[in-house]
């Protein structure tokens, strides 16, 4: 049992820690019409669980860790691999700046003073975070604690709000423009859906359980996707409606929706503090999982001898410290890091679309990949399940590609995938290459 909190509560780091910006991208998106959020949440959800049911279906047919870029490589030939493992290098990148990003405003939210230093405190964060992963791995158990330590936080918050609000907010609501409803809402809840990204998490991170079996891997992969589509469900639906009760619109520029919901809810005491320094230390967890996960990426496709990867990549990228950090993968996820941060001026909101894009080309991958299992093995249901998920998730793309700069973000993929095919084919096309991901955290 110890094992399997460890695990699960680690690898949702990611996607609990999303709930922090994803309400308030979706109430912008809005224009700040809180009548419509909660609508807009729910499809949110809905769509989280359609790609649940498909990883779900991946974990069963994947126990050793394979994810989308295993299925896609079985499924189409090993030429689809790279599209999304491109995809899982950008969302790595995106992952970690737009975390620090969010920590850094819960840290003004609680202290505004801080707020004309926002992109200096972002990227001291940024170096601590990326200096931390020299220590390895074991910051796992530390991921686990930030994930209770907030859920637990919020519902402390919730339940106050709920019961004891201290006070409604002190904005004027906006109200959004005038026009059809249904249409406001399928135009705005794309943005939203960054909310979606660590779901491939459990199918991947199940590669780290050396000490299981296929099935046991297969329980944990299964059990953390319930429990993570929970607990994400529960706190975006409650934290919504309590915004909705207590009237909490776009905050100001020194504040985050979700803190000026929390201090409405609990006014500035003890508790405040905790939610917003829970807020942050978890935004920056997810930030040092990426900061494993994606050098990891970068060191199983290097040349490196000591790597059990593909070997397309630089030697380089695959050296090694004592605690099996790869150094040089780290630097290369640093500096993009850095660019972007300084980019969107430490805002994360500014990141949002660029982040509900790339991440959703590997779920394209993987269930469309997994339709096609469906329909081999005759299984009709769940493969028109995986269908509408395939549909939905093009949606999502589609309207967040067509508001402009999140175009960088499938360009940056796109580019990545075909210098990774281009290596591999003068490398002499290895074999290997689907199972990459497994060795992610291959020490």
């Amino acid at each position: 049992m110890a094992l399997f909190i460890g695990f699960a509560f680690a690898v949702m780091a990611d996607p609990v820690s999303s709930v922090a910006y994803t309400i308030e991208a979706s109430l912008r998106a809005l224009n700040g019409h809180l009548g419509l959020l909660l609508a807009t949440q729910v499809i949110v959800l809905a769509i989280i669980a359609l790609v649940d049911i498909n990883y779900w279906q991946l974990v069963g047919r994947f126990p050793l860790g394979g994810g989308s870029a295993e299925a896609a490589g079985r499924a189409f030939g090993t030429g689809w691999v790279f599209l999304p493992i491109g995809a899982l290098i950008v969302d790595f990148v995106l992952t970690i700046t737009i975390s620090v990003a969010a920590a850094v405003s819960a840290l003004i939210a609680y202290v505004p003073g801080l707020g004309g230093w926002r992109l200096l405190v972002g990227v001291s964060l940024l170096l601590a975070v990326a200096g931390l992963t020299w220590f390895g791995h074991g910051g796992r158990l530390v991921f686990a604690a930030m994930t209770l330590l907030f859920v637990a936080s919020a519902a402390a918050v919730l339940v106050h709000g709920f019961i004891f609000p201290v006070a409604s907010s002190d904005h004027a609501r906006v109200t959004g423009p005038e026009g059809s409803a249904v249409i406001a809402v399928l135009l705005s809840f794309p943005v939203a859906m960054a909310l979606a990204t660590g779901t491939e998490a459990p199918a991947t991170a199940i590669g780290q359980l050396g000490q299981l079996g296929a099935d046991d891997r297969r329980r944990f992969a299964r059990a953390t996707i319930v429990l993570t589509m929970a607990i994400v469900s529960v706190l975006t639906v409650s934290i919504t409606a309590l915004a909705v009760r207590l009237t909490i619109g776009i905050p100001r520029a020194d504040s985050t929706q979700i803190a000026d919901i929390a201090r409405a809810a609990a006014g500035n005491g003890a508790l405040f503090a905790v939610f917003q320094a829970s807020s942050a230390l978890l935004l920056l967890s997810a930030a040092s999982s990426s900061f494993q996960a994606g050098p990891g990426l970068l060191k199983a496709l290097s040349r490196h001898p000591d790597s059990a990867g593909v070997g397309i990549l630089p030697r380089g990228l695959g050296d090694t410290n004592h605690h099996h950090t790869p150094y040089w993968s780290v630097v290369v996820y640093l500096v993009a890091s850095a660019v972007i941060l300084v980019a969107a001026g430490g805002h994360e909101q500014e990141l949002v679309l660029f982040y509900a894009v790339a991440v959703f080309v590997s779920f394209l991958a993987g269930l469309t990949a997994m339709a096609r299992f469906s329909l081999r093995a005759g299984h009709r249901g769940l493969a028109a399940l995986n269908v509408v998920g395939a549909v939905a998730v093009a949606f999502t793309l589609v309207v967040n590609l067509g508001r402009g700069y999140p175009l960088l973000s499938l360009v940056a993929t796109a580019i990545i995938a075909a210098v990774l095919y281009a290596l591999w084919v003068r490398s002499g096309r290895p074999s290997g290459v689907e199972q990459v991901e497994r060795h992610i955290d291959d020490e």
